[in-house]
């Protein structure tokens, strides 16, 4: 089964930095939104951010200012650029690539420390 691939999770101090990858390769069919999700333990799934083709981006307003999404057509790529990190910001993040068809990644850990 064709996965997006992410990469870039990690522990990091309150108001530290991580960027997170995740490479489409192996996706054929036009991709069009590039996007990041989380899961904390306990709560439900939620949109971190989003990005067109175009590179139209909206985010949650949890995260705007902190928070950057980027992507590279060239290379399938989509990145999330996380700063002033938070302990609130702590989950498993997903990259959700959306085309003809959807694919989710396997999931990163994001981790925060106080």
């Amino acid at each position: 089964q064709v996965r997006p691939v992410e990469s870039g999770g990690g522990l990091v101090q309150a108001g530290g930095s991580l960027r997170l990858s995740c490479a489409a390769s192996g996706i054929i069919d036009s991709i069009n939104i590039m996007g990041w999700y989380r899961q904390a333990p306990g709560k439900q799934r939620e949109l971190v951010a989003g990005i067109t083709r175009g590179g139209s981006t909206n985010y949650a307003d949890s995260v705007k200012g902190r928070f950057t999404i980027s992507r590279d057509n060239a290379k399938n790529t989509v990145y999330l650029q996380m700063n002033s990190l938070k302990p609130e910001d702590t989950a498993v993040y997903y990259c959700k690539i959306t085309g003809l068809l959807s694919y989710w990644g396997q999931g990163t850990q994001v981790t925060v420390s106080s």
